[in-house]
């Protein structure tokens, strides 16, 4: 294979003297649970700009249906949590992060709930239900199978409440300033004002997942992976990108995007069944449609793959319609509008891209091998997760580290006394700005890629053929200087899809998530570790 075609550190060619520059104490890139949790915290002791790429609320967690898993009852402990989220994880849970996230977790749910957060009650108690990998009923939802989006318009009321906080919608990060190894803010754009230059004394990177580099995914068009692909071009360190989630139940429908059916609806009795009519899941696992996400998807596709089909079901026709309409009022509505009532029909399922495991690597306070940069949830590894997060994990992460990470950056400012200098940047990338390249023919090539060559399934052939086929595209299009958001999100998607299938190549074993059909025990003499990789010095 020829070398690896390395971005440059800037995707554009920019110069400090005739751009527009902002100042603040705390830049904050991503709105999600994450960043509009960091926000607030770090708002606490100085100024913060929240930028995102959309409207505020257009991420991973608006869209999130299935709860907070969290010690909320008095008949759960956190130990039975730990416990549960260390088995999904395979041995590759950090242990301290573990326990003080799931620690940590319930004073933050509480606070959520004291800003208003109407998480769903009955006789004026919390509503609990099981998922997939819980020994105890612990997750707690908001109207039904919204609570992503409960959560997120909490946070976004509680932010624009607060006078030191200011967002920028519709801009477009495209890169970090650092110098010597030091972040210094980010350079940004916008389709009326161009390049901005937002110089900060702290940043916080929160722009979620990368789900999008997938044909097959749960996450929003927004997902492309831009803070993970502008940290590796500054040389951040990243850890564990091989595991990448996939959520067992997604509807499958011509027509219909990738619409989650939450893992709540097994919680709440569904059944898996394939073309067949057939039950399946108890031939599995022992814990049948409640086992951990990684085991499901897989016997999903294996289930597919024996019955020659597209999909299996989901039956929920055995729950009371009552509670049913009650429980799921946004499955119910999509469902719907297909022609499907769930009350009397099967819903067609089947796998998708859901969640990013890995991603920069941080250390307990959520600080990034980069002195100044932080990054908190899905766009960090923490080390919760290990191998396979274990189901509503997510939001309660998301909570906790942004906390960490606005709480770390808030205390770090509070002694310094100089105000933000700007230094002189005249950077010229050199690339051509001309290119007949039809970007969106590159793009779902690549997501059909990903999806046949590192999905649920994955071998060394295959994997090959991945990497050399991205390095391929990247050979053309990474030197390219595009001028609009098309031409970086590619950009983005191509180092972040590399940076999967390389560490998916180096992982020689299956473990969690990370199902190769080469290799298919796992082994721990030898792969009980980490895979940490970092773009090589230019």
């Amino acid at each position: 294979m020829k070398k690896q075609t390395e971005p440059k550190k800037y995707l554009v060619s920019f110069d400090s003297h005739t751009s527009s520059h902002v100042f603040t104490d705390v830049l904050v890139i991503g709105s999600g649970v994450a960043g509009l949790s960091s926000a607030i915290q770090a708002a606490k002791h100085g100024s913060v700009l929240v930028v995102t790429k959309e409207k505020l609320d257009e991420n991973n967690t608006a869209y999130a249906q299935g709860g907070i898993a969290v010690v909320l009852s008095e008949r759960d402990t956190l130990l039975k949590h730990i416990k549960d989220t260390l088995d999904a994880g395979q041995e590759l849970c950090d242990k301290a992060t573990v326990k003080t996230i799931i620690s940590e977790g319930p004073k933050r749910v509480r606070e959520m709930i004291d800003w208003g957060a109407a998480f769903d009650r009955k006789g004026g108690h919390l509503i609990f239900t099981q998922e997939g990998g819980h020994s105890f009923p612990r997750i707690i939802r908001a109207q039904g199978d919204s609570t992503g989006k409960a959560v997120e318009h909490t946070l976004i009321s509680v932010s624009e409440k607060n006078k030191n906080i200011k967002a920028f919608e519709y801009t477009f990060v495209i890169d970090l300033i650092t110098r010597d190894g030091v972040c210094h803010g980010a350079v940004t754009w916008h389709a009326k004002k161009g390049i901005v230059l937002i110089w900060a004394k702290r940043t916080i990177l929160a722009t979620g997942g990368c789900g999008q580099v997938y044909r097959e995914t749960t996450n929003p068009d927004v997902a492309t992976g831009d803070g993970l692909a502008m940290a590796y071009r500054a040389g951040a360190a990243f850890q564990d990108m091989e595991f990448v989630q996939f959520h067992p139940t997604t509807l499958y429908i011509a027509g219909a995007v990738r619409f989650l059916i939450t893992e709540t609806v097994r919680g709440e009795g569904g059944i898996l069944r394939n073309k067949n009519g057939e039950r399946f899941m108890p031939n599995y696992h022992p814990q049948a449609e409640l086992a951990p996400r990684d085991v499901v998807s897989q016997s999903i596709l294996q289930e597919m793959q024996k019955t020659d089909h597209t999909n299996v079901y989901i039956d929920v026709r055995h729950i009371p319609k009552k509670r049913l309409y009650a429980r799921f009022p946004r499955i119910r509505e999509i469902c719907a509008s297909f022609g499907i009532d769930i009350a009397k029909d099967l819903i067609p399922v089947r796998p998708s891209a859901h969640y990013m495991i890995g991603g920069i690597k941080v250390d307990r306070f959520a600080r990034t091998t980069i002195k100044q940069l932080y990054a908190c949830g899905e766009v960090a590894c923490t080390g919760m997760h290990g191998a396979n997060r274990l189901g509503s994990n997510s939001l309660l992460e998301g909570l906790v580290t942004g906390y960490m990470a606005g709480t770390d950056a808030c205390k770090s400012i509070q002694n310094i006394k100089r105000e933000l200098l700007p230094y002189p940047i005249h950077e010229s990338i050199g690339g051509s700005k001309i290119s007949w390249l039809d970007l969106n023919d590159i793009k779902n090539s690549l997501k059909s890629l990903m999806w046949r060559d590192a999905g649920i399934e994955r071998d060394e052939r295959h994997l090959l053929e991945a990497e050399e086929m991205i390095e391929m595209w990247c050979s053309y299009v990474i030197d390219k200087e595009f001028s609009n958001p098309v031409g970086w999100e590619l950009q983005n998607m191509l180092i972040v899809s590399r940076l999967i299938v390389v560490s998916a190549r180096k992982r020689k074993e299956s473990r969690g998530v990370h199902h190769r059909t080469d290799y298919p025990k796992t082994d721990n003499t030898h792969w009980k570790k980490h895979i940490v990789i970092k773009k090589p010095p230019s």
